[in-house]
């Protein structure tokens, strides 16, 4: 019991450093458009992270990070390598600014998990294949998306007188930003739901429990628990990234954040309903260059993204090794 109290905590830190570092995912176009000050944007964000409870009913996602590691290796060393490296990874992003995704960290510490537990065998492909596909997808998505959005509204609004447009378009950001934050609460919150899922049903088994984990029931608590926790790690705010994803990419104006943000929350949903976890940090990224090429190509700051992909492309090897390590470590301790 002591081990699966430790767990869940842990699992609901990790939520909480989700939502803090992915925080500057639904914020930052907004704080730095100047339609809401950082601290009400903030809690605008935490506010929809929470809504999403009430809206996501079904929890494909959840399903699909609980079937990465093959039942018969999981145990709660484990899951807790697993959970410490995606925290450990996080953190350290975090504090150097780098919004990568804490999706795809804790992909990567239940792959290295399960294959130190039982090699390549240990991993269940199906559920990693449709993860690192749109690992690709995603941002692709996000910013073929935002040049079509971007396109059409500049049609749209071309005959407006500009100050009327950008009063018009700053009350518009704050629709965009909720959906964008109601669609990371509902994807994001999902993965620590599996993670928790998947140590409750081998508790569960411990005590003699032969259910399938995929029938084993999600407990009423769990869905309100996690989307509790991100939406707090949401309200403790990202400071460090918004400056990346706000002002470093490319100058956004409102038009531009409501493009970027309608069409990062479209991928979300899309991807949400099809039970696959992907990152909001890569999707909304993707949308942002894409509003800022729509101006020109030397618009997008290419250095800085450059920079980004590098810090994507290493998450899940990074956190894979680490939990690996970590697995190794607590299997001659327990």
């Amino acid at each position: 019991m002591i081990f699966l109290i430790v767990i869940v905590t842990l699992a609901l830190v990790f939520d909480f450093t989700n939502g803090f570092h992915d925080a500057a995912n639904s914020i930052a176009t907004i704080v730095s458009t100047k339609v809401l000050t950082p601290f009400t944007a903030v809690l605008w964000a935490a506010a929809f992270n929470f809504i999403a409870f009430f809206v996501f009913r079904e929890h494909k996602v959840a399903g699909t990070i609980a079937g990465i590691v093959s039942a018969h290796l999981i145990s709660y060393h484990l899951i807790l390598a697993a959970t410490i490296a995606a925290i450990t990874w996080n953190l350290l992003t975090w504090y150097y600014g780098i919004p990568s995704s804490s999706s795809h960290t804790l992909i990567g510490g239940l792959i290295g998990a399960a294959i130190g537990a039982g090699g390549f065998a240990g991993i269940n492909s199906a559920p990693v294949i449709k993860a690192v596909i749109f690992i690709v997808l995603s941002p692709v998505i996000g910013f073929i998306l935002a040049i079509i959005i971007t396109i059409i509204v500049i049609n749209i609004s071309r005959n407006s007188r500009p100050a009327k447009a950008e009063k018009h378009f700053k009350r518009l950001q704050l629709l965009s930003s909720a959906a964008l934050s109601l669609s990371h609460g509902g994807g994001d919150s999902q993965k620590t739901m599996g993670l928790i899922l998947t140590v409750l049903w081998f508790h569960s088994v411990m005590h003699g429990n032969t259910t399938a984990l995929t029938n084993f029931k999600m407990p009423d608590w769990l869905p309100f628990a996690c989307y509790t926790a991100i939406a707090l790690g949401t309200m403790a705010g990202g400071w460090r990234i918004v400056k990346t994803m706000g002002q470093r990419i490319t100058k956004v104006t409102p038009l531009e954040g409501v493009c970027a943000e309608g069409a990062g929350a479209i991928t979300l949903l899309f991807t949400i309903l099809l039970g696959i976890p992907v990152s909001t940090t890569h999707t909304i990224t993707g949308a942002i260059v894409g509003v800022g090429a729509t101006k020109r190509i030397s618009a997008v700051r290419w250095g800085v993204t450059i920079n980004l992909v590098w810090a994507w492309v290493l998450t899940i090897p990074v956190s894979a090794l680490l939990s690996m390590g970590l697995y190794w470590i607590f299997n001659l301790f327990f």
